[in-house]
C-alpha cells in the first residue's frame, strides 16, 4: 500500500492547526479537505460535490423536525410537568429529588433527543428546586447535566441519526431501537449513586402525593409523554419509519403546546424556527464539510492506516476496545460530539467490525453516543458542562471536580455496554433479526 505521509500530514495536521487557532470546526474541516485535494491534484469541483451529496441523504430528513420538535415541547410547558410526574415516582425517596431528576430527563430525553435542551430545558426549574430543598450546588449541577446524556441515548437522538449517516447503510430505526436499554441502564445507574451519596451527606427525602393528587399529574403529563409513544411506538412496532415519526413528533408538539397546554403561541412560533434553523444549520454544515473531509481520508487510506496501527498494537479483543474507548474519550475531551462522531465513525466502524473483534455497527453506535456523550461533561470543550455550571451560577472547575464519582459511574455503564452485547442487541435482534 502507497502512503503520501505529506498528504496525511497536511490533512490532519492543517486540520488541528486550525481548530487550535479556534477556527470553526465545520471550516477547518471542509479548508483542510480542499487544500490537500489541491496538494494531491485532486478537483475542487469533486470535493465540492462530496460535501453535497453528504447532506443529501433521505435519513437526515428526520433532524430538522426531531430538533423542532423538541424546541416546541421545551417551550410549551412540557418540562415543570415531567419533573412532577418524576416526583410522583422517585420523590419520596432519600434524595427523592436528585433521583426526580434523573427520570425527568429519561422522560425529556426520549422527546428532545439532545443532552444541551434537556439540561437548558428542565436545568433551571431542577437546579433551583435542589438548592431551595438543601442539596448543594455542585452535586445539583452534576446530578442535571449527568442525567441529560441519557438524552442521547434514548430515542430520538439527532446524534444516532447523524451516525448512521456517517457510515452509511445502517437502520435509524435499529439504532433507535439499541439505545432504549442502555439509556434506562445509565438513568438507573446514576439514581444508585444519587441515593448513596444523599445518604452519605443526609439529603432531604421529597414529600408525598395523594392517589387524586398523583392522578392529576400522571393525567395533565399524559399529553407531553405521547410524543414519546408517538416516536418510540411508532418506530418499534414498524408503523412508521424514524423520518415519518419525526414529522409526527413535530404535529403533536404544535397541537398540545398551542391547544392544550396553551404555553405558546403562534406568535411564539418564529423564535421556535428561528433557533431550530440555527441549530439545523449548524449540524448540516458540519456533516457537508466532514464528508469532504472524511473523502479525503478515504483517498489517502487513513481508515486502513489506522486499523492496521491498532492491529499491530494487538489482537486481542479486550485490548482494542479498551484503546478505542480511551481514544474516543480523550477526543471528546477536546472536540464537540457531532463533529467527532463524522469523523471518527468511517474510521473505527472497520475496526470494530473486522474478525479481529467482531463487534456490530449498531452496538459500537450505541457506545460511542454514551462515550462521546462524557466528552460534552468533561473540560475543555464540554457543552454541556459549560451551559449546567452557567445555569447553576458556579465555576466550570468547581464542576468539573465534583463530576468526578458520576464520570466513574458513566465510565462503568459504558464498559459493560461494550463487552455486553446484550444491552444493545436484543430489542433490535428481536425487531429486526439477528
Amino acid at each position: 500500500m502507497t502512503v503520501d505521509s505529506v498528504a496525511i500530514s497536511l490533512l490532519i495536521g492543517l486540520f488541528a492547526f486550525l481548530i487550535i487557532i479556534k477556527f470553526p470546526i465545520a471550516f477547518a474541516l471542509a479548508f483542510s479537505a480542499f487544500a490537500t485535494a489541491a496538494y494531491k491534484g485532486i478537483s475542487l469541483g469533486a470535493i465540492t460535490q462530496k460535501m453535497v451529496s453528504g447532506v443529501d441523504s433521505f435519513n437526515l430528513l428526520a433532524i430538522p423536525f426531531f430538533i423542532l420538535a423538541g424546541e416546541i415541547m421545551g417551550a410549551g410547558g412540557i418540562s415543570d410537568r415531567l419533573v412532577k410526574l418524576a416526583d410522583v415516582f422517585v420523590g419520596r425517596m432519600r434524595g427523592g429529588l436528585a433521583m426526580v431528576n434523573v427520570v425527568a430527563s429519561m422522560f425529556f430525553g426520549g422527546i428532545s433527543g439532545s443532552a444541551v435542551a434537556d439540561t437548558s430545558s428542565l436545568g433551571p426549574l431542577e437546579i433551583d428546586m435542589m438548592k431551595k430543598q438543601g442539596y448543594d450546588t455542585d452535586f445539583s449541577v452534576c446530578i442535571t447535566i449527568a442525567s441529560a446524556c441519557q438524552g442521547v441515548l434514548i430515542p430520538p437522538s439527532h446524534n444516532m441519526i447523524i451516525y448512521a449517516a456517517a457510515i452509511g447503510g445502517l437502520s435509524v430505526g435499529k439504532l433507535f431501537m439499541a439505545g432504549l436499554i442502555p439509556g434506562v441502564l445509565l438513568g438507573l445507574a446514576l439514581m444508585v449513586l444519587c441515593y448513596s451519596m444523599s445518604l452519605k451527606r443526609n439529603y432531604p427525602r421529597g414529600g408525598k402525593y395523594t392517589f387524586k393528587e398523583s392522578l392529576k399529574i400522571g393525567l395533565d403529563s399524559l399529553l407531553g409523554l405521547f410524543t414519546v409513544v408517538l416516536i418510540i411506538g411508532g418506530v418499534f412496532t414498524g408503523i412508521v419509519t424514524a423520518n415519518e415519526s419525526s414529522v409526527l413528533a413535530c404535529i403533536w408538539a404544535f397541537i398540545v403546546s398551542i391547544f392544550f397546554y396553551k404555553k405558546i403561541t403562534l406568535k411564539d412560533l418564529w423564535p421556535i424556527l428561528k433557533r431550530t434553523l440555527g441549530t439545523l444549520a449548524m449540524v448540516m454544515t458540519l456533516i457537508a464539510a466532514s464528508s469532504a473531509f472524511g473523502y479525503m481520508m478515504t483517498v489517502l487510506r487513513i481508515p486502513s492506516l489506522i486499523t492496521q496501527g491498532l492491529l499491530g498494537i494487538s489482537h486481542n479483543r479486550i485490548v482494542l476496545l479498551l484503546l478505542i474507548n480511551f481514544a474516543l474519550l480523550i477526543l471528546g475531551c477536546v472536540m464537540d460530539m457531532a463533529p467527532l462522531i463524522l469523523i471518527a465513525a468511517p474510521i473505527l466502524v472497520p475496526v470494530v467490525t473486522s474478525p479481529a473483534i467482531g463487534m456490530d455497527a449498531v452496538q459500537f453506535g450505541i457506545v460511542m453516543m454514551l462515550n462521546l456523550s462524557i466528552g460534552l461533561l468533561t473540560p475543555p470543550v464540554g457543552t454541556v458542562l459549560f451551559v449546567g455550571s452557567s445555569i447553576g451560577g458556579i465555576t466550570i472547575e468547581k464542576t468539573a471536580k465534583a463530576m468526578v464519582p458520576f464520570y466513574v459511574t458513566m465510565v462503568t455503564v459504558l464498559l459493560v455496554l461494550t463487552f455486553v452485547p446484550a444491552f444493545s442487541m436484543t430489542i433490535p435482534n428481536l425487531m429486526f433479526g439477528n
